[in-house]
């Protein structure tokens, strides 16, 4: 049966503003998604399809561009919003969970909850955390991509978003896609200038780390001197 075929107070997004999107069935919500069905194929039979497909709900987490490419009437475009939906959704149950839960008060809790921001990236990356005196998240913020080898970060930059967001400390990550996690000679004078800003300003910088795909440099851990 088609959407269109069904009692007005029956379809999905009547219901979504009738009773909430809490109360819309898995496939209900994915008909929202999709939008339309094709020639033969309704967009209640293609979600339907793809929860007998996944089995549990949980499942789409890891489907990509091409895990439904033979489904009829679920083209490319098609895929590519769900995907886009879901990984919405994703970040925003990270976040909540980063904000509620986590503590950043050591470089491997940083690492393991913030590589996934570096994988497989082809030029430098820098991120800021915003913590509060609790050493939990405020917010998390990208402040520069730079080229193949280099970034270009602005201490002003960096310690505007910390007054905006009323942190207390500040952790700084960037990655080198070399690979190599050797400190350059720009990411000791950045640190050094930091930390000094830091001090005068009343934010601590807490770390900045160096990641790779698999690995950190830490520079608290290894230049300890510098913090004190």
């Amino acid at each position: 049966m088609k959407i269109k075929d069904l009692p007005e107070c029956e379809r999905p997004r009547e219901r979504l503003l009738k009773y909430g999107s809490n109360n819309l069935s898995n496939e209900e919500l994915l008909s929202i998604i999709i939008k339309t069905g094709t020639k033969g194929v309704s967009v209640k039979e293609i979600s339907e399809e793809i929860l007998q497909r996944i089995q549990n709900i949980n499942n789409l987490e890891n489907i990509n561009v091409f895990t439904f490419n033979d489904i009829k009437g679920l083209g490319k475009v098609k895929r590519i919003e769900l995907i886009a939906a879901i990984e919405l959704g994703r970040r925003i149950f990270l976040e909540a969970q980063e904000r509620d839960n986590i503590i950043y008060n050591n470089p491997q809790i940083i690492f393991n909850n913030n590589k996934h921001l570096f994988y497989h990236k082809k030029q430098e990356y820098f991120y800021c955390l915003y913590l509060d005196n609790k050493n939990k998240l405020i917010e998390r913020k990208l402040l520069f991509m730079g080229t193949v080898n280099r970034s270009i970060a602005h201490p002003r930059e960096i310690f505007k978003e910390a007054y905006k967001n009323s942190a207390t400390s500040i952790v700084c990550m960037h990655n080198h896609p070399s690979g190599d996690l050797t400190p350059s000679i720009e990411d000791m004078h950045l640190t050094k200038s930091l930390i000094e800003i830091g001090r005068i300003s009343g934010i601590n910088i807490m770390d900045h780390l160096i990641i790779s795909d698999n690995n950190y440099y830490s520079f608290y851990d290894n230049q300890k001197d510098l913090f004190i």
